[in-house]
Formats: structure tokens, sequence, C-alpha cells
């Protein structure tokens, strides 16, 4: 590949288990000159329980990954169908998988997926296995997405706060390039996870829509103190989580709108800890990802951080965002750019990474 601009497609299948994004971005790995159609395939809900117990590693592991694929390369279908493009159009796809274990204090991370077979069902080259090479130099391996929030980012006023509420909660803070540190990642608590999941056993839905449930409910301090005890909130990054590393059991005890107002405000409380490490508390903040249709979320987070907007207010597109990155970071990886950086990931050094599947 020359250092021109191209044509890619990023795929993120996230630990909200709610379904693949597809998005087209034009790049040339530096930076973003068109932003493509974009969609979501959700996942039903026998998908979404299979997704379930393989990342609790109890499922047929291979059987789940090939499917997953499958899906995928639908959504590769589909989406170039909407944009009417043709396979030959697209340089390469960016394919994140599923993370079914995140473990960066052992070096080891696990996104399955079958990159061959993708490359394969949609006659596209593939970049797969995004994290392990920044594991291999020290790094957690996680977050990805803050050098596309950069390049996104780059004639907002600094410094400035992206927060992406997936099933894990992420924030990139972002200054002048000409001030050293300039760019941070790290993730600061659970997203949606444990929301979804009190949600889910206790009324069979999947989220908490608008936020209703949360918002007929009353805060326990007590559960909040605990929560916030944790190490993790108090460890400087970098640093990065598991989908399992906090769990709903201190919430157990209670009425369903009590547990999920509770597991809310810790999703903002532990965004807001997030300050603590920042050089300098940004001018705006801005949320991605799922949990920004969240009503109750950001009115929290608002009042915690002193105000929120979703990334809409400046023209990107919030549930596209991480699929949009693994397009960028595709190109990147086949331009030999480095994907993370060490006040990203802790690594030793700038890290490129991925691995090829030519169609």
């Amino acid at each position: 590949m020359t250092n021109n601009s191209f044509w890619a497609i990023g795929l993120m299948s996230g630990t909200s288990l709610d379904g693949v994004d597809a998005a087209l971005v034009r790049t040339d790995g530096r930076s973003v000159f068109e932003r493509g159609p974009w969609l979501t395939v959700p996942y039903e809900d026998a998908f979404q329980e299979s997704l379930t117990i393989a990342m609790q590693q109890q499922a047929d592991i291979p059987a789940v990954s090939q499917e997953l694929t499958q899906r995928h390369a639908q959504a590769v279908k589909m989406l170039l169908e909407q944009a009417n493009m043709k396979p030959a159009d697209i340089h390469v796809l960016g394919f994140h998988g599923q993370t079914i274990d995140h473990r960066p204090q052992l070096g080891l991370t696990w996104q399955i997926g079958n990159p061959a077979l993708l490359s394969s069902m949609t006659g596209i080259d593939v970049v797969f296995d995004f994290r392990s090479k920044d594991l291999a130099e020290g790094g957690q391996g996680a977050p990805l997405v803050p050098l596309f929030h950069a390049a996104m980012a780059r004639d907002l006023p600094k410094p400035v706060a992206i927060l992406n509420i997936g099933g894990i909660a992420n924030v990139t803070w972002i200054d002048e390039e000409t001030n050293s540190p300039w760019l941070l990642a790290f993730d600061t608590g659970p997203g949606n996870a444990l929301i979804n999941d009190m949600v889910l056993r206790t009324t069979g839905a999947h989220y908490d829509k608008d936020g209703a449930l949360a918002a007929a409910g009353m805060v326990n301090r007590v559960a909040i103190e605990g929560y916030l005890y944790d190490t993790y909130f108090a460890s400087p990054p970098p640093k990065s989580l598991d989908r399992y590393d906090f769990g709903i059991e201190p919430v157990m005890h209670m009425n369903k709108e009590d547990a999920i107002a509770t597991l809310t405000y810790f999703t903002a409380a532990s965004v807001a800890k997030a300050l603590d490490f920042f050089p300098h508390a940004p001018r705006r903040w801005l949320a991605a990802g799922g949990g920004r249709h969240n009503k109750a979320l950001m009115a929290e987070l608002n009042r915690q951080l002193g105000g929120i907007e979703p990334v809409e207010a400046v023209g990107w597109e919030g549930d596209a965002l991480e699929a949009q990155a693994f397009a960028f970071l595709a190109v990147r990886s086949r331009l030999g750019l480095p994907l993370t950086l060490p006040s990203i990931t802790g690594a030793r050094r700038p890290v490129t990474g991925g691995a090829f599947y030519p169609a």
C-alpha cells in the first residue's frame, strides 16, 4: 500500500453484545477524509446467549467463532450494498472480533473470530488481532481507539475528553500535540455491562431503555462506597478491564429500580474518578457508545462532570465510532504506523500490530 487514502471497513462487536457494527471510512491512517455509511446488525437473544457463555469460556468456542465471523461477513455485504460499492473498492477490513478474555497483567487477551474465513467470504483483505503486539511490548492492549479519536478531534478546542460507553467505559484525553503528554487513555470502569446484567436478570430485557428503571430508583450509598473502594480507581493509568472484573453481587439484595439506579451512579462515579489522572481538566466532554442513549446515565454524568454532550454535538456518529476506528487502525496497520503509544497502553514504545489475511 502506498501512502494515499483508502476506503476501509471497520467491524466491531463490543462487550455489550448487542450486535456487530460496520462502518466505512476513507483515510490515509493519519487523517480521516470521509466517513461513509454505517450500520448495526443486532444479535438475536439466542446468539447473545452463546456469546455470553463463550465469554465465560463454557461454550463450544470454535463454533461460536465461526458463527460470529459469518455474521460479520453478512454485515460487510449489507454495508457494501448500502454504499453501492463492491469488494474491489475496499482496501482492507479491520476485524476486531469478540473479546472473551482480557487479563493484561498476565499478558493475555483473547478475541475470537476467523479472519481467514472472513477474507474468503468477503473477498477483501483483513487485519485481525490488534491487541497482542501491544501486550507483548508490556502494554495493556487497550484501549485501541485513542489515535482515531485524536484524528477526529484535530480541530476541536483542547483539552477534550472523549468517553466511550460500551460494556466497559473508556476515556481518551487529548491536548495540543505540542504539549507533553498530549494523549492519555484508559478504561474508567464499567459502562453498560453491570446495568445490562441487572436489567436482564430482573426483567428479561437487555438494557434500561432511556434509563427509566434507574430514574425510578434510589442510589444505595453503601454499595457505591464498596464499589469505589476497589484499588482500580486509585491506580494510575495505563490500565484496562475485563468485562467481568466487576459484578452485580453488591446490589442483588435490592429491588430492581434501586439496584439499577446504584449501578448507573457507579458507572458515572467511576468516570468522574478519571479526572484525578488528567494533567488538566477537559474543556469539553463528549460521549459515544450505546450508554449515551441512557438518559439517567447521561444526567448523572452531566452532574458529576459539570457537563457532557453526545458526540453528535460535533457532527460525529456515536454508534459508529468504534467501528470507524477499526477501519482507521486497519489502514495504519497496513502502513506500519503505530496503533498504540506508551501514554495510552503503557507499552515500552509506540507499537504497530495486527495480523494480515489477504483475500
